[in-house]
């Protein structure tokens, strides 16, 4: 396979995560993904799809994550620099495999950064709809909220790609809007 598409990143998933909470995490990285490959003027698809099978071995393997992703994944024909963007996304946790390209840091950045956003929108009457910054910026701040969200991480991936958190959960906050309905956080039906 040439790149990696949005299908055939959930096609592979689905073949090794059957939890609809791990289904929705991949979901939300991809938004994110999508949104922070636009901010860097790259290809949406392609890093969405990096952002859906970044957590492909996490469900059978939690002790043992990103152990089990290098070889089944060549195997399926994904490409080295698509692998190795999924690995990187361990980096200091289970791998270390720094992250060196935008899409490799935005990887390792928003993978926390989106928990926090889709657990601040789960409290808002209309979702993540009018989210906005300043709200979620209260939420980041109040470190018992989303307390198993890794916020030294976060800043540490900010900091990789040379940009504040405010910049990027704005940008994340735009891509979880794009797909609100998707991602379970439209506005509460009555």
């Amino acid at each position: 396979m040439e790149k990696l598409t949005i299908d055939e990143a959930k096609r592979l998933n689905d073949t090794m995560v059957t939890e609809d909470h791990l289904k929705l995490h991949a979901a939300n990285v991809a938004a994110c993904m999508g949104a922070m490959a636009e901010h860097f003027g790259s290809d949406k698809e392609h890093w969405e799809a990096v952002g859906y099978l970044h957590d492909y071995d996490y469900e059978k393997f939690p002790e043992e994550h990103l152990a089990h992703t290098e070889e089944p994944l060549r195997a399926a024909g994904v490409p080295e620099e698509d692998i190795r963007a999924i690995l990187s996304h361990g980096y200091s946790i289970c791998t270390d495999v720094e992250p060196v390209s935008e899409l490799e840091k935005s990887l390792f950045t928003v993978d926390e950064l989106s928990g926090i956003i889709q657990a601040a929108a789960r409290m808002r009457p209309n979702g993540i709809e009018d989210m906005s910054l300043k709200s979620f910026m209260k939420k980041w701040k109040d470190k018992r909220f989303a307390a198993g969200c890794n916020r030294e991480l976060i800043l540490r991936g900010c900091e990789m790609l040379g940009m504040e958190i405010r910049d990027v959960a704005q940008i994340c906050i735009r891509g979880m809007q794009e797909h609100a309905e998707e991602l379970g956080l439209s506005r509460s039906e009555d």
